[in-house]
């Protein structure tokens, strides 16, 4: 540990210390004028502490004065910052207070009759001194100011882990159960709740999403948040270029369904087939979902309602289901089949006749006609 006060003669100390002990009242004075959350009366336990503070710290640096000890014990500045992290102040707070004290100790010390008796080459090793000293307790209370905002934070972390948790239990915990959870995690719940899923830093873009709670739910993360119109573009903000899935807007005791939704369309989408978007929502592609659900089920589908057009020769197989997409697509329309496919209509009517005669009723029956469309949905063209 660096030693500033050991190149000062040992002398100074009890030279000086008449005018620093002194100025214990004019560097409280100081701090309370000059930063603003210390500017309370000097009361109950708030005066007490900053009192033997600043008491301590000026018989320390009188004793060090000329010495080679290293700085005693910081554990008092250590539990201090602990404090004022506890009663709100904020880190730039308790270090403005102690750039204040350190001026004001400076200034206490020039003012005073011995001092304008040192030589300048003991000034300059005094001025080193005292501000090395003020900048190591400073540093011994920003550890402990750090150490619990951590703790607070991992605490809340913590909570919001397990209320996440909670929310995703099947079936529904019970209202109040939940309620309790949520004011622990300090997350006012949502009427409709949409949950996103993530790769895997659910926490770090709750934190970048007012009013979102976020968790690592295997195999990614899954953050919760209120709905609202513009929320897909809220996350793509916050995702800033990742992949991210909605899920629909559900009650709080609903939200397994909303996660379970996202989830299903997350491998789709992490494999690029829901489009470009870097965020969808998932209720946007209910229909590739429900083909994707049952990979088995699908199959069967394609294979006994798209048999016929496998049957044909491959170039009159690929034209027929061209023109089948076609004139699905355009609710059995040909004069739209044809700008579609940009033939004449009558080159339509003579394909769908090719059509009729492979497939028979089917393209009458509307319960056919809908198999046929989810199995053209399946698969790819030819």
């Amino acid at each position: 540990m660096d030693r500033p006060w050991a190149h000062v003669p040992g002398w100074v100390g009890p030279a000086l210390a008449p005018d620093l002990l002194a100025a214990t009242d004019s560097i409280i004075a100081a701090v309370r004028a000059q930063v603003p959350e210390y500017a309370r009366p000097l009361e109950g336990r708030f005066g007490e502490r900053i009192t033997r503070g600043v008491t301590v710290a000026l018989r320390q640096f009188v004793a060090l004065l000329g010495s080679e000890a290293d700085l005693p014990d910081t554990r008092t500045y250590h539990d201090l910052g602990i404090v004022e992290h506890r009663e709100g102040r904020t880190l730039a707070a308790l270090q403005a207070a102690y750039q204040v004290g350190a001026r004001t100790v400076w200034q206490a010390i020039t003012a005073g009759e011995n001092a304008r008796r040192l030589e300048p080459d003991v000034v300059f090793a005094l001025a080193e001194a005292l501000f090395g000293f003020i900048e190591q307790l400073s540093a011994a209370s920003v550890v402990g100011w750090a150490h619990a905002e951590a703790t607070v934070a991992g605490s809340l972390r913590a909570r919001r882990q397990e209320l996440v948790e909670l929310l995703l239990q099947t079936p529904p915990p019970a209202s109040a159960e939940v309620d309790r959870a949520a004011a622990a995690a300090n997350w006012a719940l949502p009427a409709a709740v949409v949950a996103i899923v993530v790769d895997d830093d659910a926490v770090e873009i709750a934190g970048r999403l007012p009013g979102a709670v976020g968790a690592r739910i295997e195999p990614g993360g899954v953050v919760l948040h209120g709905a609202r119109d513009d929320l897909a573009d809220v996350v793509a903000r916050a995702v800033r270029g990742r992949r991210a899935v909605l899920g629909p807007a559900v009650a709080p005791g609903d939200v397994a369904r909303s996660v379970a939704r996202a989830r299903a369309a997350w491998p789709l989408h992490a494999a690029g087939a829901l489009g470009d978007a870097p965020v969808v929502r998932a209720d946007d592609h209910l229909v590739t979902l429900l083909l994707t659900a049952d990979a088995g089920l699908t199959a069967d589908l394609c294979d006994r309602a798209l048999a016929p057009l496998r049957a044909l020769p491959a170039g009159a197989g690929s034209r027929a289901e061209e023109t089948l997409r076609a004139w699905l697509d355009a609710h059995g329309d040909v004069t739209a089949t044809a700008a579609a496919l940009h033939v004449h209509p009558q080159t339509v009517r003579y394909r769908l006749a090719g059509l009729r005669d492979a497939f028979g009723d089917a393209l009458d029956d509307p319960l056919r006609r809908l198999e046929l469309t989810l199995a053209l949905r399946a698969v790819p063209p030819l």
